[in-house]
């Protein structure tokens, strides 16, 4: 049976039984206050004309139940079919919500995450059901966007160095007095590009997933073990790192913190001024949070080019060097392990110049507050 019928035959059966009820309540009042037999006097009444007539008509208990359940059970039977239409259409009006979500499963089960419920009328159960519905499916194409416009571009990026490899070897193949040291130097460089992006991938891959082993850690010493690591490059660049902080609990993988980390230092060395730049390291704990804010120097950056740069491969070309092109997957992979570990990430450019780098993850207790502050200078 259709949900329908159900909710059909469930209104008709409560009406039935509300019926019943209903006229034995009256009955059982009518009956008590008459008695089963009623001894009348015989007497006898003249009228003009001659016409005799004996005593009054008074009914008894049994008189009255006689009369009374021919008409109840005429009066169930208008009920029932009373019921049986109202609750048909009842239950109709009540379902019919379902039936648009229904329709809306089916379409996104073959594919289509287009559509979507729009329910009006008042707030009710089915209401927030289909607003949470139609929110699903804006995420499921949200996703299904960005998944293919990812794939689109892994797709290229991989096909770069192997295309760039087939080159050279085409070449070093035509031309026999090619120097086969500066071909193995330029494959090297290629194939470790390769590389990189494919070790890139997988780890967006693995905090995408999020299977990593969760324990707890303190946010400022990989802070401080990320800006330690890349002293040399800021060495490099002239660039000069300045880390300050409380201790910042967390739960998580110490891994890819370690990675988050890195990734947003290096980004605020190789994205800097050309000369004697500056880089904030800075974590703090806050109620119920800890906070990771990563600054630095660096050209003016617009609140449109900001927004679009934790999408995979956008490399900012506006401000990036030549000497270190990267993957484009630094920023994407930041907010990936943000999201993997229940927090938020939030690029904010300086008023000054260059970018300011915000992550909030979960806090957890534990550990003694402490303030420190170390500046070095590449």
């Amino acid at each position: 049976m259709s949900v329908r019928s159900k909710l059909t035959l469930s209104y008709a059966g409560f009406l039935m039984v509300a019926g019943f009820l209903l006229l034995s309540v009256v009955l059982v009042f009518l009956l008590r206050y008459v008695p089963a037999e009623i001894n009348t006097p015989v007497s006898r009444r003249e009228f003009p004309g001659g016409v005799e007539i004996g005593p009054p008509f008074i009914p008894n208990r049994y008189d009255l139940w006689r009369a009374f359940w021919p008409k109840a059970g005429i009066a169930m039977g208008v009920l029932l079919v009373f019921g049986l239409i109202g609750g048909w259409i009842l239950a109709g009006r009540m379902l019919a919500p379902m039936n648009r979500i229904k329709h809306a499963t089916r379409l996104a089960a073959e594919g289509s995450l287009a559509h979507r419920i729009q329910l009006e009328g008042h707030r009710d159960e089915f209401r927030d059901l289909a607003d949470a519905f139609d929110v699903m499916l804006a995420r499921l194409e949200a996703h299904d966007v960005e998944q293919q416009r990812f794939a689109a571009n892994a797709s290229h990026e991989l096909r770069t160095p192997l295309a760039i490899t087939q080159t050279l070897l085409d070449v070093a193949r035509n031309d026999p007095g090619h120097d086969p040291a500066e071909l193995v130097d330029r494959l090297h460089l290629v194939n470790d590009r390769a590389i990189e992006l494919t070790e890139a991938l997988l780890l967006l891959s693995r905090a995408n997933q999020g299977a990593f082993t969760r324990e707890p850690v303190d946010l400022s010493l990989i802070a401080e073990e990320a800006t330690e690591t890349l002293l040399p490059l800021a060495e490099k660049h002239q660039v000069s790192i300045e880390t300050t902080g409380d201790v910042a609990p967390t739960t998580g993988s110490h891994a890819l913190l370690l990675q988050l980390t890195t990734n947003l230092v290096q980004n605020a060395i190789l994205h800097n001024v050309a000369d004697h730049g500056t880089v904030w390291v800075n974590t703090v704990a806050d109620a119920g949070a800890v906070v990771l804010t990563v600054q630095n120097t660096g050209e003016q950056l617009t609140p449109q080019l900001v927004s679009t740069l934790t999408e995979p491969f956008q490399r900012g070309t506006q401000r990036i060097r030549t000497d270190h092109a990267g993957v484009g997957l630094g920023l994407a992979i930041v907010k990936s392990i943000t999201q993997a570990h229940a927090g938020s990430l939030d690029l904010t450019p300086r008023p000054d110049g260059g970018l300011r780098v915000t992550v909030w993850l979960p806090a957890t207790p534990g550990g003694d507050d402490h303030q420190g502050t170390r500046t070095a200078l590449g």
